[in-house]
């Protein structure tokens, strides 16, 4: 760890890096890394797309950057649904999913000229919902679902396949799921 003011450089602050994401419960924001490395945020977004073009599995979530073997430890049930609904509902949706016990690992749409467009959410209790909402209120960002009339695919994950029913059955019973 830096002593108070000191920045960590190149190589070394990657490597940290990477030691901080192999380690960490929780994803960790490009303004944690760089408070803790004491560089500004744009050189902690370099330094992760350097360790991504060196094939380390670091996924940006919507919470911060996870290494995509934290999100391995134990073994999940995953089922990819297809959802409808308006952006308004978005909340709904999501809390819905989350209170069943599951957690939104990503959101997919099909465009018509890119194909297929894919984001990673890791959304899994209420609290990260409203914090991804909030961002997205003050983003004034667009939800992917908006290139669709609302059409997108969530890969959900679960302790169980009961679980994955759960969820399941509480979207299709708000009319949110496409069957």
């Amino acid at each position: 760890m830096p002593k108070d003011g000191e920045k960590i450089l190149g190589e070394s602050r990657r490597s940290l890096i990477k030691k901080w994401l192999q380690e960490a419960d929780r994803p960790l924001t490009g303004s944690d890394l760089s408070q803790k490395t004491n560089v500004s945020r744009q050189v902690i977004v370099q330094d992760i797309s350097l360790l991504k073009a060196r094939n380390e599995p670091i996924i940006a979530t919507s919470q911060g950057y996870v290494l995509f073997e934290n999100t391995q430890k134990k073994q999940l049930i995953k089922r990819i649904v297809a959802c409808k609904h308006t952006h308004e509902e978005t909340k709904e949706e999501l809390y819905t999913i989350v209170d069943h016990g599951g957690t939104v690992t990503d959101v997919t749409v099909e465009h018509p000229l890119y194909g297929d467009i894919h984001a990673s959410l890791f959304v899994s209790n209420r609290l990260e919902a409203d914090q991804f909402l909030a961002r997205l209120s003050a983003t004034k960002a667009s939800l992917l679902s908006e290139l669709t009339s609302g059409v997108h695919l969530h890969t959900i994950e679960a302790n169980s396949e009961t679980q994955v029913d759960a969820v399941c059955n509480a979207l299709r019973n708000k009319g949110f799921l496409l069957e």
